[in-house]
């Protein structure tokens, strides 16, 4: 569903992506795992048309997404820091941002009243704990019930329950046949959510397989230690 090929980034002098290549298939869950300042967020924020590549492409159902933007409305995306207006309540930003797209059909509010944030629609943005405004990223992420969910540190700063109700509606979107991306320094999380993992090193994609694969390979029957014994096989940062 997604392919990208040969992609790379430069910011200035810095390169954050060095010729990224790989598919991305419907129906499946793929961690995107790596150190701190590995290029995940680079990844999927050209994926998702906030950062332009340098060069290579992207297609997404066979169609170039660069220098266009209706594939955008195939993407929903929960940034690991969402932005809003302050003054905006939270029924004031929903109902923003159904105006804006008011062409979608069959809006996807399971998450918006699951974490009870219809019961906040007063509360204005600036007002908000980190984990609401987690939620309210992770609800407009599903709102429009897109073919593709990109999700950066989803479970981050939220409370067991709303975390659980994350998971489960990940997993439900999985069995819907969605391509979903996480990304996550929260092993057991990718553990019981992900069907694939990709690991970045220094801006290089150096590994992808399946979660069954990996832990063939290492002997291992959870990811973290997983992961980590591949590393260390490899020689590359755990």
């Amino acid at each position: 569903m997604i392919s990208i090929y040969n992609l790379n980034k430069y910011f200035q002098v810095f390169q954050a992506l060095k010729s990224i290549s790989v598919d991305f298939e419907q129906g499946k869950v793929y961690a995107l795992i790596g150190p701190n300042g590995s290029g995940k967020t680079t990844l999927i924020k050209c994926i998702s048309g906030l950062v332009i590549p340098t060069s290579g492409r992207i297609l997404l159902d066979n169609e170039d997404i660069i220098g266009t933007w209706k594939y955008r409305q195939k993407i929903g995306y929960m940034p690991q820091i969402g932005k809003y207006p302050d003054n905006l309540t939270i029924g004031q930003l929903f109902s923003m941002m159904k105006d804006i797209r008011s062409g979608d059909a069959l809006m996807d509010e399971s998450l918006y009243y699951g974490f009870r944030l219809d019961k906040l629609s007063e509360k204005r943005m600036h007002t908000l704990s980190g984990g609401t405004r987690q939620k309210v990223s992770a609800a407009l992420a599903f709102l429009f019930n897109p073919p593709v969910l990109i999700l950066d540190e989803p479970t981050a700063g939220l409370d067991p329950i709303a975390s659980e109700i994350l998971k489960e509606k990940i997993s439900h979107e999985k069995q819907n046949g969605k391509l979903i991306i996480i990304t996550s320094h929260i092993m057991n999380d990718l553990d019981e959510l992900s069907t694939d993992m990709l690991y970045l090193y220094e801006g290089r994609l150096v590994y992808k397989n399946s979660i069954a694969a990996i832990k063939g390979e290492t002997g291992e029957d959870r990811l973290g230690r997983a992961v980590m014994k591949m590393l260390i096989n490899q020689n590359y940062e755990v």
